[in-house]
This record gives C-alpha cells, sequence and structure tokens, in this order.
C-alpha cells in the first residue's frame, strides 16, 4: 500500500497532513509513504525528517498519483484529476460549502473522505480533526486578542495605580470557544460565555467564566446549535447588542454546518463598545459574526477593531499539523488492514459516514444537493 501526501496549495496553508511521527508508524506497518518536496517545509517539518521516518521524498505528481492521498485542504480541480480512477483520499473537503470541488472529486471517480464529515460518536472522537483545529483556532484567537487591543489583560496593582482586567465575553461555546476562554483567562482577563445551548453553561463555569443568561435555548443535533427562529433571533440579537457593549473583546465563535454564520455582534453594538475595544471573527469564512465583519481582514469601525482571520489554525502550523495528523492515522487504523492494506468496511458507521464520494459517485446526500444545485 503506498499513501501520497502532495503539498498544500490553498492559500495561506501552511499545515501538512502527516508528520515524521505518524509516517513512522504507518511504515512499520509495512506502508510506503510518499511525501511531495517540501511539503512539511511550512510547518517547520524538513524533508530529512521524514526520511528517517522513513518516508520517501517524491515530486508533487508522485504523491497525487498514489492510490491513496492523505492532505489537508480540498484539492483543487487540476489537483483531483492528477488522482488515479478508483484512488481514495481523506482531507477536509468541505463538502456544504464547496459544490464544485465535490463534483471534481466524482468527476475523477475516486472515493473521498472529508474529515469534518466524520460522525461525532465516543468511538470516533481520536479522529475529530474539526475538534482539534478548532483548539487551536481558539487559542490562537486569545493571543490575536491580547495583541490588538492595546490594553492589559490582566489586572496589575502598582505604585502608580491598578490596572482593572480586561473584560472578555467568548459567543460559542464549542471547542474553540472553549478554549478561547481557557486562554483568555490564563492571560488575565475576566471572562464571560454564551451560547444558544444551555447545557454548556457549566462547561464555561467550569474554566472559571461567568456565564452569560439571555433566555433563549437552542440545543441541536450532533452537540451543534439549532438554527434560530426568527423571532429568537430579534430577541437574542437586542439582549446580545446591549450586553455586548460592556466588554472590551469579543471572540465569536459561533457556526451552524452548512449554512452562514448567524449575525450576533450588529453595528449598533459595535458603536456602544468603548473605543479600542476588539472583536475577533472566527466565522468569517462562512461570512462572519458581526455585521461589520471584513473576512480575511483587519478593520476599524467606530474605534473598534474588528480581526476576521482565515483558516486560524494554520497559523500554528506544526503543533495544527501534528494533531491532524493523528487524526488521520485514527482514521486510518479503520481503513487499512493489520497487513497495511486498504480494507473498507462499508458496514462501519464511520468510514460510511465520513465518505462524500464513491467510486466516482457523491453519496452523501446534502453535498450531492448542493453538487446538483450549488456553486
Amino acid at each position: 500500500m503506498q499513501i501520497g501526501v502532495p503539498a498544500e496549495s490553498a492559500a495561506a496553508e501552511r499545515r501538512v497532513a502527516l508528520v515524521p511521527e505518524v509516517v513512522r508508524k504507518l511504515t512499520a506497518r509495512g506502508v510506503e509513504v510518499v511525501i511531495a518536496v517540501g511539503a512539511g517545509a511550512a510547518a517547520m517539518i524538513p524533508d530529512s525528517l521524514y526520511e528517517q521516518a522513513g518516508a520517501r521524498i517524491g515530486d508533487d505528481a508522485t504523491a497525487w498519483s498514489a492510490p491513496l492521498v492523505v492532505k489537508v485542504s480540498p484539492p483543487s480541480d487540476e489537483e483531483a484529476s492528477q488522482m488515479q480512477r478508483g484512488a481514495v483520499i481523506v482531507a477536509f473537503l468541505n463538502p456544504l460549502g464547496s459544490a464544485q470541488a465535490t463534483r471534481a472529486l466524482a468527476a475523477a471517480g475516486v472515493t473521498a473522505f472529508a474529515m469534518e464529515a466524520i460522525p461525532r460518536i465516543s468511538r470516533a472522537q481520536s479522529m475529530d480533526a474539526l475538534s482539534s483545529q478548532s483548539n487551536v483556532a481558539g487559542y490562537r484567537a486569545a493571543l490575536l486578542a491580547a495583541e490588538h487591543i492595546g490594553r492589559f489583560f490582566p489586572m496589575l496593582m502598582t505604585a502608580a495605580g491598578t490596572i482593572p482586567p480586561a473584560r472578555v465575553l467568548v459567543l460559542g461555546a464549542g471547542v474553540a470557544g472553549l478554549q478561547a476562554l481557557a486562554t483568555a483567562r490564563r492571560l488575565g482577563a475576566q471572562t464571560t460565555g454564551y451560547d444558544v445551548r444551555p447545557e454548556v453553561a457549566e462547561q464555561v463555569r467550569s474554566l472559571g467564566s461567568s456565564w452569560l443568561d439571555l433566555g433563549i435555548e437552542a440545543a441541536g443535533e450532533g452537540g451543534y446549535a439549532r438554527e434560530l427562529t426568527d423571532e429568537e433571533k430579534v430577541s437574542q440579537q437586542q439582549a446580545l447588542t446591549d450586553a455586548i457593549k460592556a466588554f472590551d473583546v469579543v471572540i465569536t465563535t459561533a457556526l451552524v454546518p452548512g449554512r452562514p454564520a448567524p449575525k450576533l455582534v450588529t453595528a449598533e453594538a459595535v458603536a456602544g463598545m468603548r473605543p479600542g475595544s476588539v472583536i475577533i471573527d472566527l466565522a468569517g469564512e462562512n461570512g462572519g459574526n458581526c455585521e461589520l465583519t471584513k473576512p480575511g481582514q483587519v478593520a476599524v469601525e467606530h474605534d473598534v477593531t474588528i480581526v476576521s482571520p482565515l483558516n486560524l489554525a494554520a497559523q500554528m502550523p506544526e503543533h495544527a499539523s501534528q494533531l491532524y495528523a493523528r487524526n488521520v492515522l485514527a482514521l486510518l487504523d479503520l481503513m487499512l488492514d493489520e497487513s497495511g492494506e486498504l480494507a473498507l468496511d462499508w458496514g462501519d458507521e464511520i468510514i460510511a459516514g465520513a465518505c462524500v464520494v464513491r467510486d466516482g459517485e457523491i453519496v452523501n446526500e446534502a453535498a450531492r444537493a448542493l453538487a446538483q444545485t450549488g456553486a
């Protein structure tokens, strides 16, 4: 069996799909791993470390021609066309956001597994790349807030007087939000969390943070929030608008899979924040949680800095790659038999659930519907 790891071509993508630690475990099982020249360079992993782990360094075309290809970001149309018909690819494929990428994989006649489509069940926790990368993003978001605010995060008691701690509000208490709360608190900020799922309040409080209760609940399936009704949105937005004005930093992480990000921070809320305050919007790739967000940019509105980084996990490529590679290895453990050969068990709910395209046919219902109608 041969696994190919091509170099990532997406803009600002610095992660790599496999790291030497994981390559060593695969080669010990008799799997040949081909790493494209320089594939790990942006993650501070030189080719020599891959070679020491037992990988073979080849060109990008060789990596793409492998019967099993592993990468981070979705392949371009050109990259998909380089794959062998009947080959398998494992990556973040964005099946609910990129119809063209799904169509390209189907046209290439391959079988594609999306890391973000892995069922969120206990047995699949070690494969949950969404969570591992969200941890990185949440940590980084708090650091960005501290960098842009221009004030101290912690309380300082000095001979010149006392500086109060920054007040940080995190909207969305998923993995990224909880990590942002934990990191901001470690930096000394006074932290508060909010989510429409009331069951996460205890998790927020366990981090030493306060809970912002607006009286609106929207618990959904799979650990995600359901979409709010129009009436709930109006009520929530006004309550949040009033609350946000009291905070120095707002970090937003609210996402609904396959839908535009909910607008939680209104222009009115931004205008009411103290000059010099900061908003870190982690939902920029889906339009942003703030009405004034400019995805991928740093903007200043009403003397408030609004930062909307894209692919934030890629800004910490070394550790993000380590975590992602371990997630991939856990999935590969299900896909490979004891001799290291590909042996897909379609009766396994993880294998079946993560599959978006099978032998050139789009089998994920939501992805198929989008591919038929979406751009």
